[in-house]
């Protein structure tokens, strides 16, 4: 039993330790300026693509925002997947209200709700369909896709902007935030996780070479996403459940650089109930186990340091399913390592007992506390760490969103988890 528990406990360790390494690798490159110049200012043209399902509360006010833009070239394309409720009507006030601003695309059964990415795809197709684009370089045309409920910053065009005057640059992520944080604990930790993410993760992988794209406020290329068109004339996106990290890897093996822009955000809803948000995450996370398709692109086209981050990125479904385990593999172990010191006749008490795991569970705590609280401003950075410790036991929602995903892919069941509003 002793040997169990001490092969337990150290495998346990070693996970974490290997883990916390490759976070505070990530960290400290983070930390590192990212000097970007402006070259000379092209007048590229803005087109924001909503692929919309039964989004009748949280529309109009998200094209309010980007029909507000001072940025003068833009324009908004709602897709319309076949929705029950007045998402079509709220687009189509919107396209009076702001003529030549806005556009509706109506999609209809039996070839609407087959995902986002077919959505999205639908839209590109349209825009050159309906001569939205005629006559401008593709170089010069962004494409931009924003959720039905994305609340974009006002200065987020001139912020993106300079990053593409890097020919190069096939997409650039902005920063994601949620509006509705001060709604609850539980939103207020969807918040800490997407600034933790985009702060840390996000900026170091801007010196990797491997920025992801995100499912709101990814800016692309209208260049690079025609370089992904398939053979058969399909659009850029997959039908992958996570068709945005698809689109993300996909760009960096052709060749392209992705970007990450912290000065501009979009902020969306966070989800306020417990089961919905495990819901979500089962399929953001039955998604990521479709990307392993992707190794062999990675391996046979990404340079190597990219390549590595990316394969680690990859394989945290895996990671996340053999983390679970750990927890009750840990007090297990724990557990008959003390009572084999009771039977041998030497208590074993010990302040380490505590102190150690405390350092390996929480000492990012004080991390993540001070990263966001740079963010949010009027958290103080002590109430910050303070949330950053509930943090850590928020990441077990993950587990059960791995589990629930992975059963689901197992099952065959492909279907969209849609996101519910409130």
């Amino acid at each position: 039993m002793n040997d169990i528990s001490t092969s337990l406990i150290w495998s346990s360790i070693a996970i974490i330790v290997m883990t916390g390494c490759y976070n505070t690798g990530l960290f400290l490159i983070s930390r590192r300026g990212f000097r970007r110049t402006r070259g000379p200012r092209d007048q590229r043209f803005y087109v924001f693509l909503l692929a919309c399902l039964n989004e009748e509360k949280v529309l109009a006010e998200s094209l309010a925002r980007i029909t507000a833009l001072p940025a003068r070239n833009t324009l908004a394309l709602v897709i319309d997947d076949a929705s029950e409720d007045r998402t079509a009507e709220i687009a189509e006030a919107a396209c009076h209200a702001a003529p030549g601003k806005v556009r509706l695309l109506r999609r209809h059964l039996p070839n609407a709700r087959k995902g986002k990415g077919a959505a999205l795809n639908a839209g590109i197709k349209h825009l050159r369909s309906s001569g939205l684009l005629d006559g401008r370089d593709p170089r010069d045309v962004i494409v931009c896709v924003v959720d039905a409920d994305g609340r974009l910053d006002p200065h987020c065009v001139q912020a993106v902007d300079p990053y593409f005057d890097n020919p190069r640059t096939g997409g650039t992520q902005i920063g994601v935030r949620m509006y509705n944080r001060r709604q609850g604990l539980l939103a207020r930790l969807q918040d800490m996780e997407f600034v933790i993410y985009g702060d840390i993760f996000q900026s170091a992988r801007r010196t990797i070479g491997s920025v992801g794209m995100g499912g709101n406020g990814q800016f692309m290329r209208l260049a690079a996403l025609d370089t992904l068109m398939g053979p058969d004339g399909s659009g850029p996106w997959s039908d992958s459940l996570t068709e945005d990290l698809d689109l993300g890897v996909r760009l960096i093996a052709g060749g392209w650089t992705n970007q990450h822009c912290t000065s501009a955000a979009v902020s969306q809803q966070a989800v306020l109930d417990v089961r919905r948000l495990v819901r979500q995450r089962s399929r953001w996370f039955q998604g990521h186990l479709q990307s392993a398709s992707l190794v062999p692109l990675i391996v046979r086209e990404v340079p190597t340091r990219p390549a590595l981050d990316l394969l680690y990125h990859l394989s945290s479904p895996v990671l996340i399913l053999l983390t679970s385990l750990l927890p009750l593999s840990f007090l297990v172990a724990v557990g008959g390592t003390i009572v084999g010191s009771f039977e041998a006749g030497y208590p074993l008490v010990s302040p380490m007992w505590v102190i150690g795991p405390y350092v390996l569970s929480f000492t990012a705590a004080y991390v993540y506390g001070w990263v966001y609280s740079r963010r949010e401003q009027g958290l103080g950075l002590a109430r910050a760490v303070l949330l950053s410790h509930v943090f850590i036991f928020y990441g077990y929602i993950w587990f059960a969103a791995g589990w629930w995903g992975l059963w689901r892919m197992l099952t065959g069941k492909q279907t969209w988890l849609k996101t519910a509003r409130t």
